[in-house]
């Protein structure tokens, strides 16, 4: 008997909702080249369809949407050299793009792990639905890369330095934090999310949610955070957390010690520089620059080793120390990519424009 090998997207049209279902649970639905192809696919099909007016992304499993993209291929691309990466991030963040300015409702059920790529797929969406189960996060620092698929964008668009926190210290939000902090905008519960999907299937994207949002407070960004973030200097910061009176603040430090300090400092000017950049486009053509002077720098490789292949924890950062981070390495990874850059504000202002 021949083994069935179920795809790893789902695609399904009832009544007028177009459901998108992230099918690799296993893996956490991690993010593989073609996923994102069959979704952008999707997506160009129901443009013009009139029977589908809502479209909602979901993950399969209950541990989460999507924990990202798929870092053991990654690896094995950047250890090879074969460019694999770099045509999967530029696909990938068209998509972001694309979720971003669909002309229909899209609404994105943000359950469980949330991170990543799985973030660039569902906090660009139109309808951003969390539950009690939510973690969503952008924990690139620990494997030696920086926030991407728009990412920087939405925190540095952040309420204070709340961007900041969690960028440096690649920690997850709950739900109310991920709403709190821009990256989701309602909470419904976990056991709702099937009946939310059939009430989907009726075109009303904004009415089905409402009648299953859960009235929760949203946290209020603890003072700390912005005193000890507000600095443009990542040696400055981690001073001030590690001399705080807090112990959350103290906590933060000593996970920011822990993360690659390449990834540390070029986040933070990544940050500071897309909350000047126009759009969503010119921020994900930015995060391309950098990723690109990212993989030449070797950090990514060695982070992914430590976390996820040989799992010994104990990456070898080079440099080894924030403070041995050098300005003009730095500014090397925002140096324009010539006939590699991405381009997509300007793609994206055309398309606007002709429209």
């Amino acid at each position: 008997m021949t083994a069935t090998v179920e795809a790893e997207v789902l695609v399904e049209r009832r009544g007028n909702l177009g459901h998108i279902l992230l099918n690799r649970p296993r893996a956490l639905n991690s993010l593989t080249p073609g996923m994102v192809a069959t979704i952008a696919s999707t997506l160009a099909e129901w443009h013009d369809d009139d029977v589908v007016q809502v479209v909602a992304i979901s993950g399969a499993g209950e541990r989460g949407l999507c924990a990202g993209g798929d870092i053991v291929g990654i690896y094995s691309d950047l250890v090879a050299a074969s460019g694999a990466t770099a045509r999967f991030w530029a696909d990938e963040y068209r998509l972001n793009s694309a979720i971003a300015n669909y002309p229909k409702p899209v609404v994105a059920i943000m359950d469980g792990l949330v991170l990543g790529g799985g973030v660039g797929i569902s906090a660009h969406a139109s309808v951003r639905v969390v539950t009690e189960r939510s973690k969503v996060g952008m924990p690139e620092v620990g494997i030696g890369f920086v926030p991407d698929v728009g990412g920087t964008y939405l925190l540095s668009r952040a309420p204070g330095e709340l961007g900041t926190h969690f960028a440096l210290t690649g920690a997850s939000m709950t739900g109310p934090e991920a709403i709190a902090a821009g990256f989701a905008d309602h909470e419904v519960a976990s056991a709702d999310l099937p009946d939310l999907l059939v009430a989907l299937q009726g075109g009303d994207a904004a009415g089905s949610v409402a009648r299953f949002a859960v009235p929760r407070p949203v946290p209020v960004p603890r003072a700390w955070i912005d005193e000890c973030y507000s600095s443009d200097d990542a040696l400055e910061i981690l001073s001030r957390l590690e001399a705080s009176s807090s112990d959350d603040a103290r906590e933060a430090g000593a996970s920011i010690r822990a993360k690659s300090p390449t990834s540390v400092v070029v986040t933070l000017a990544s940050l500071r520089r897309a909350a000047l950049l126009p759009s969503l486009e010119s921020a994900l053509d930015q995060e391309y620059r950098v990723g690109l002077r990212i993989i030449e720098g070797g950090e990514m490789i060695e982070g992914i080793r430590a976390q996820v292949i040989d799992k010994d924890r104990t990456p070898q950062w080079n440099p080894a120390s924030i403070a041995e981070v050098d300005d003009a390495a730095v500014d090397r990874h925002f140096a324009d990519l010539g006939d590699r850059e991405l381009g997509l504000q300007s793609t994206t202002a055309t398309q606007r424009s002709a429209s």
